[in-house]
């Protein structure tokens, strides 16, 4: 009986983990540069909301790493995400901005998404409700909170593979 509470116990917890931290005020991000996260380089696929999830990441280059996302569901583009991972005062930082799939934004023109950098491992960076985890070479997970109308949050996990 104790084995089987045991069990029941830590699989609740495991299903219970976060993968993502949020920035508290007054934090400090950590010291960063691309350099730590070169190895995001490259085409990566997987499947999300019922349908296929794609990023695509440029090498370092004018102190930035841009990407692209789209989500393709029905054989239609449901939306896209253009943005960049950019070194500023010795750290990093995430922006992005969404777009319908006619290219109207979500967003006001001046205004981005920003995820502060929260924390960096070897394989992992942790910024605002946002992680990314190298897995190995060809494989990543992310990791976002996505708010929900109600005011409540779910983490949802992406798994990319290299294309």
């Amino acid at each position: 009986m104790k084995i089987l509470i045991y069990f029941l116990l830590s699989a609740t917890c495991l299903l219970n983990a976060q993968n993502t931290i949020s920035y508290k005020e007054g934090m400090k991000s950590p010291d960063a540069t691309l350099n730590n996260i070169e190895w995001l380089t490259g085409h990566w696929k997987g499947e999300a909301f019922g349908g296929i999830a794609e990023e695509i990441w440029s090498p370092p280059l004018g102190g930035v790493m841009m990407f692209s996302f789209r989500l393709v569901a029905d054989d239609a583009i449901s939306f896209y995400e253009f943005g960049h991972i950019r070194e500023t005062e010795d750290t990093l930082i995430l922006q992005l901005k969404h777009f319908n799939g006619d290219l109207s934004g979500w967003e006001e023109k001046d205004e981005t998404i920003d995820f502060k950098l929260v924390k960096l491992e070897e394989n992992r960076l942790y910024f605002n409700d946002f992680t990314i985890e190298r897995i190995s070479d060809k494989e990543i997970n992310m990791y976002v909170e996505i708010g929900e109308e109600d005011g409540s949050s779910n983490e949802v996990k992406f798994n990319y593979h290299r294309q």
